[in-house]
């Protein structure tokens, strides 16, 4: 069951990127896209706690509150890449978060020599060079950047979602909060951004946009929360690929030897990294 929950994840994050993707090409705002991104979630669960009288609070706030610091600021910064640069390239700075894990176990005491954290990160990131080199012009750098500080970010988000879930937090509830967090970063956003008028095809990316981002994240909290993270982030990886069918399928835009090179690369560091990060904790 968790593998299915993984994969319905993954699913629903490529189709998100795509409507970010088409969201941008209607000049519809960044903040716009956040908005819709985490009004869905809030309005649903919350309407769902209230009529199942769930309590909605948790009785720990720090685990929550570092989980959404750095998963909203993740998502800004990955949707700005979606909206910047080629669909699976995009997709694939984002999920470079177990190699900056690894990289995190390499500064601690007594992983220094690690081999395998070596091997992880040095083909990770080799993979990552392989995906931009071939990918991307002069006027993309900062997106590229900004995807992979975005990746960095989710590095320690999964950590934290991973966290509440041993400690027994219901996926639904750090969805909410997680969601709420959301919502009210975008509305900082539009008092500095700005409302871009929507027509239907607008309306309808961005409802398509919030009902897919829920769904991506109450089937990836629940995966990784109840499951085996190893296993949850061999299939995570799967969103590449989905996410190279829709870029072909919608945008013609088909990667070359060299990013699909990079797209393996990053795939086997980050199962060899998050197979390190298991045995060792």
């Amino acid at each position: 069951m968790q593998a299915l929950w993984m994969l319905l994840a993954a699913v629903m994050f490529s189709l998100m990127g795509l409507f970010v993707k088409l969201a941008s090409q209607q000049d519809i705002t960044l903040a716009q896209i956040v908005l819709f991104r985490g009004v869905p979630s809030v309005l649903l669960i919350l309407f769902w706690a209230r009529s199942a009288r769930q309590r909605v609070w948790p009785t720990q706030w720090r685990p929550h509150l570092y989980r959404n610091l750095t998963g909203v600021t993740a998502m800004w910064l990955g949707f700005y890449a979606l909206s910047h640069l080629p669909l699976a390239t995009a997709t694939s700075l984002s999920y470079t978060a177990p190699l900056f894990i690894a990289g995190w176990m390499l500064a601690q005491s007594g992983q220094q020599r690690d081999p395998v954290c070596i091997a992880s990160v040095a083909v990770g990131f080799l993979g990552v060079l392989l995906i931009l080199r071939p990918s991307i012009g002069a006027d993309d750098t900062l997106p590229a950047a900004l995807g992979l500080l975005g990746g960095a970010f989710s590095a320690v988000a999964y950590m934290q979602v991973r966290q509440l879930g041993r400690m027994g937090e219901p996926e639904w509830r750090t969805v909410l909060l997680f969601s709420l967090t959301v919502s009210f970063s975008s509305l900082l956003g539009l008092y500095t951004l700005g409302w871009h008028p929507l027509d239907l095809q607008g309306w309808l990316t961005l409802i398509g946009l919030g009902i897919t981002g829920m769904l991506g994240q109450l089937s990836m909290t629940r995966a990784f929360g109840l499951g085996s993270a190893l296993l949850s982030a061999a299939l995570q990886y799967s969103t590449i690929i989905f996410a190279v069918i829709l870029g072909i399928f919608f945008f013609d835009t088909y990667p070359d030897t060299l990013a699909w090179i990079g797209m393996a690369g990053i795939v086997l560091a980050g199962l060899l990294s998050v197979w390190r990060t298991v045995t060792h904790h």
